[in-house]
């Protein structure tokens, strides 16, 4: 049959059950959230005189879920308006709502029994089609299912999310030897579009595969860091992005997961791996349990308390420090800056392969713990196969998409060249597993197969032969196309290539995706390209982020040096390229994601069309630079969130005018794309693509339907300017927040620019007046500030230190 998720349950409001359904409800899936009644009063609600009967009492733990969910950094909701998709209730007055679900989700305490119970009770209600899953982490999922009725069987399977469960890609998929191919089909597909997940089948052995591997891992890694007399301060400045992975690195990602938590995990998983030597052999080092255990008595259990193996601590002034733990004393010490030659010499280094080569090559101890770290990891990692994966992907999947590394483990040892590599692991104690040597032996130097620089299989020990890796067809990788000859044109900043069907992309691929000289030119080209020979262009990147904004090292120079005719030049560019944009006869279509930025956020509010990714933050973000925005931002937010409100007579302007005052002048920046369209940076058409993979296809798909059907662009659009009376009002405004110490002098200065190029300036009276009216009281305003030297200091200070200044 076919399934449709229209309504879901999840039961149990812990960490995960409450992220899981925010996540649900991101999605756009109404959920019901459940959990089990209180059994005595809290003392909050003896002094309101509430009984165990009363409705907030009995829904008490399950509300106080969905608040700690509400109110999670990083937030666990696209916005706001989510919350309204998610409906709170207990097992005893609201289980009735499990017999209306087409998605059940089981996420309570980690006990088989209970969890049993549980799953009778579903089983006596559920629909007929219902999917029921499991989140467990470490039982076996077939168990949880046992003695339930075959219809039941076939329909569940286990769904283990990683936390949090918006921002880390990984859905592990456990199938029972009952479920119904189907079901696991549907769940799947649903989990990578829907919810954005990248979907790893695993086998229902213990902890599946992203936490067996981890935590055989991790094991090791804290045994040996423990005997070698490492530093919490050395481990995360060497385990962090030097080797491709999280700045939380080792002690800080503990401290995130929760020191209980990772006890709990590390306890549950020994006794259920007897014939995994390895990892048990490091499970159970006395001096790690002894750490650990240690740290539970004394409640250091990480971020949710406060102190772990960091301790947050307040300063004279008020500012956060975090001390770290010294491993001997056990007492947390002030951060001491860590130095080693290695690390020194690979953090410039953008390839991962090279920052690799050169650590395992390198002699002093960060060296030393790299090298031990990355071969047991290596050789662990092949121990695992086939029991917990057939072939290397579904584990190196697994530790990208679960744990944020930059590359999986047989992904590194490609990388590092799995002859010489394993030659090394044998010499340093760390032998792979026999099916490494009779792979290499048989003459196969590589786990993954490629075709130029196109992945297209992957080694399948089992097999001993490579199989192919399936392709969707709703993905474009333009690193592949540019490899099938679809490249157009080339320069360090951007690339122009054929998408076929008549669609071209202008792809930005430098550094954070500065718009400079190289991006736009590529941008003009494509335009003029587009013009000519295609049906409609695509903007958009496979960097993690879309654009950062423009290039302030040029702007800055150009200002310090006095030459502001080539500024203005150059900020008349910008302003006309966005221009034709807006107004291009063919479709533009941008993709952002990722970091989205100043003059990138300029550019999306001139798209014809903007196919977002879900996790997009962007703003308009030039007044923390001194700045405001000059490529036609301004003007837009002017004329998405005034223009509409002032075409009713006798509105009054006011309260849009500090709307927009507010988003623009305190540089605020939308922490998903859902956000992004409630501050009129995106437009109500505009689309937004939870699974990013998806999002070059999807802006090429939503092209070729504009240009398909007929698209011509906007009639140009008179902009409403409010006039003196109202940049008084502004004006008042600014007065009292300066002389309120809310902001600063100079920042009072820049407040005034905006506020003058919002208003259009001291007109006697509202007009409706032309864009480039707009963009030259922008480009005016720029330039006046680009001539402060606050404005200067405040660039300088970012550009050489990464933070922002208030002067």
């Amino acid at each position: 049959m076919k399934y449709i998720i229209k309504q879901a349950v999840v039961i149990g409001s812990g960490t995960m059950g409450a992220a899981i359904a925010a996540h649900l409800a991101n999605a756009g899936v109404p959920v019901t959230l459940l959990d089990i009644v209180p059994n005595k009063l809290s003392p909050e609600e003896e002094k309101k005189g509430l009984t165990l009967q009363d409705k907030v009492v009995r829904n008490r733990i399950v509300q106080q879920g969905l608040e700690r969910a509400i109110t999670s950094r990083p937030a666990s909701f696209f916005s706001s308006e989510h919350t309204s998709l998610v409906k709170v209730g207990n097992l005893e007055d609201d289980f009735a709502v499990v017999g209306k679900a087409d998605w059940i989700i089981e996420a309570i305490v980690e006990n088989l029994e209970i969890k049993r119970r549980l799953m009778e009770r579903v089983d006596a209600i559920r629909l007929p089609h219902a999917i029921i899953s499991t989140n467990t982490s470490g039982l076996p999922v077939h168990s949880i299912a046992e003695g339930r009725t075959e219809s039941f069987r076939q329909h569940f399977l286990g769904t283990h999310f990683f936390n949090p469960p918006r921002y880390l890609k990984l859905l592990e998929i456990i199938p029972t030897p009952n479920t119904l191919p189907e079901v696991t089909q549907f769940i799947s597909y649903f989990g990578e579009y829907r919810l954005g997940k990248g979907i790893v089948p695993c086998k229902d052995t213990p902890n599946f595969i992203g936490n067996r591997i981890a935590f055989g891992q991790a094991a090791f890694a804290l045994d040996y860091i423990l005997e070698n007399g490492y530093t919490v301060d050395e481990v995360d400045a060497i385990t962090g992005p030097a080797i491709g992975r999280p700045k939380t690195a080792t002690f800080r990602l503990i401290d995130l997961v929760g020191l209980d938590v990772w006890d709990h995990v590390g306890r549950n998983l020994a006794p259920a791996i007897p014939h995994d030597q390895h990892a048990l052999k490091y499970l159970g080092s006395e001096q790690v349990n002894r750490l650990m255990a240690t740290m539970l008595e004394r409640g250091w259990l990480g971020t949710k308390t406060k102190v772990g193996f960091y301790k947050e601590v307040r300063k004279p002034d008020d500012s956060k420090e975090f001390w770290s733990l010294n491993l001997e004393s056990l007492e947390h010490e002030p951060p001491k800056k860590v130095r080693f030659e290695s690390i020194g010499k690979v953090k410039d280094e953008e390839k991962l392969a090279n920052r690799m080569k050169t650590l395992v090559a390198a002699e002093d101890r960060a060296a030393q713990l790299v090298r031990a770290l990355t071969y047991q990891g290596l050789a662990y990692a092949s121990e695992c196969i086939p029991e917990v994966a057939d072939t290397p992907k579904p584990i190196d999947d697994a530790m990208r998409w679960g744990f944020g590394n930059q590359a999986g483990p047989f992904e590194i040892w490609d990388m590092l060249g799995i002859v010489e590599c394993s030659a090394a692991m044998k010499a340093a104690g760390f032998p792979p597993a026999g099916w490494v040597d009779e792979m290499i032996a048989a003459g196969h130097t590589a786990f993954y197969q490629k075709q130029g620089d196109q992945v297209i299989g992957v080694y399948n020990p089992i097999k001993k032969a490579y199989e192919l890796l399936p392709r969707s067809p709703g993905v474009i990788v333009l690193k592949d196309e540019k490899a099938n000859s679809k490249l157009i044109k080339r320069n360090p900043g951007a690339s122009l290539i054929d998408l076929g069907d008549g669609v071209a992309c202008v792809e930005f691929h430098a550094k954070m995706n500065i718009l400079d000289d190289d991006t736009y030119g590529m941008l003009i080209h494509g335009l003029d390209q587009v013009e000519r020979e295609f049906e409609a262009l695509v903007v958009g990147t496979e960097s993690e982020h879309f654009s950062a904004g423009a290039n302030l090292f040029l702007i800055v120079m150009l200002a310090q040096n006095g030459q502001w005719e080539q500024l203005g030049q150059a900020v008349q560019m910008l302003q006309q390229t966005n221009l034709r944009i807006r107004y291009f006869p063919k479709p533009v279509v941008v993709a952002p994601v990722g970091y989205d930025l100043g003059g990138g956020a300029e550019l999306t509010l001139h798209a014809g069309r903007v196919v977002a990714g879900a996790e997009l933050y962007t703003g308009l973000v030039e007044i923390g630079m001194g700045l405001i925005p000059a490529g036609g931002g301004t003007k837009e937010m002017v004329r998405r969130l005034l223009n509409p409100a002032m075409r009713t007579k006798n509105t009054e302007a006011l309260p849009f005018l500090q709307r927009i005052f507010e988003q623009v002048g305190m540089g605020k920046v939308a922490t998903s794309a859902e956000e992004a369209r409630q501050m009129g940076i995106l437009s109500p058409q505009d689309r937004v693509v939870m699974n990013r993979d998806y999002l070059i296809a999807e802006a090429k798909r939503e092209a070729l339907h504009m240009a398909h059907s007929g698209y011509a662009p906007p009639l140009p659009e008179k902009i409403y300017a409010a006039g003196r009376d109202y940049l008084a009002a502004l004006r008042v405004g600014i007065h009292m927040m300066k002389e309120g110490c809310y902001i600063t002098e100079y920042e009072a200065v820049m407040a005034n620019q905006l506020a003058n190029v919002m208003t259009g300036g001291e007109l006697s009276q509202p007009a409706w007046v032309d864009e480039q009216y707009f963009l030259d009281l922008e480009r005016e305003a720029f330039l006046s500030l680009c001539g402060e030297e606050k404005t200067r200091e405040r660039i300088w200070t970012f550009l050489q230190s990464g933070k922002r200044i208030r002067n």
